[in-house]
């Protein structure tokens, strides 16, 4: 079997690695030091058909197995279900705590009320993606989570970058959306109809 060394590698190597394995062996044992790591390789593993299984080797050592042709079927990313056609179809992208450059705490009130008013869209976004100083609009501690809470019940798909919430230490935090990765974050911005950072 083929083995990955990805301990110490930051988001998203272990994935791109991986992927690149499976290119050429049936199996693949990829060798990581954190949780994300593991999801974001099972979260690859379901888009690919394939069977996977963790063991947790140790604190901070864990070993995913991947096996190509195992898995009854690849299960495609959800697709929202929102009021937009796909001519409307657009995402958000936050990656800072304000809105705009400027009076930092005028920039945070902006962004919230950004926030605020974008649930109140006739044609709601497919998607809100979260990354570096954007990830904290995710967690328990959001002023904007309720507003979060309702777009995700109307159907928004909310990601945010399982790296970037490692570094600020907010990964147990988090309260609302999924926790996904850069590899799966630059296919989203790649395919995405429209692109809208406030």
């Amino acid at each position: 079997m083929f083995q990955v060394n990805a301990l110490g590698k930051a988001c998203p190597l272990p994935v791109i690695e991986t992927r690149k394995a499976l290119k050429e062996h049936d199996a693949v044992q990829t060798l990581v030091d954190n949780r994300i790591a593991t999801e974001n390789l099972q979260k690859m593993a379901r888009q690919l058909g394939c069977s996977c299984s963790v063991t947790e080797d140790g604190p901070a050592h864990y070993t995913v197995v991947i096996t190509k042709g195992e898995a009854a079927e690849a299960v495609p990313e959800p697709v929202a279900q929102t009021t937009a056609v796909r001519d409307d179809s657009y995402i958000v992208v936050i990656n800072s705590p304000t809105m705009g450059t400027g009076d930092e705490t005028f920039g945070r009130t902006l962004l919230k009320n950004f926030i605020y008013t974008l649930k109140e869209q006739d044609v709601l976004p497919d998607m809100m993606l979260f990354y570096n100083g954007g990830v904290p609009l995710v967690t328990d501690t959001s002023e904007s989570l309720a507003d979060l809470q309702e777009l995700a019940a109307a159907g928004v798909q909310i990601y945010a970058c399982g790296a970037c919430l490692n570094y600020y230490g907010l990964t147990e935090k988090v309260a609302v959306g999924e926790i996904t990765n850069l590899y799966r974050i630059i296919e989203i911005l790649r395919t995405a109809n429209r692109v809208v950072r406030p």
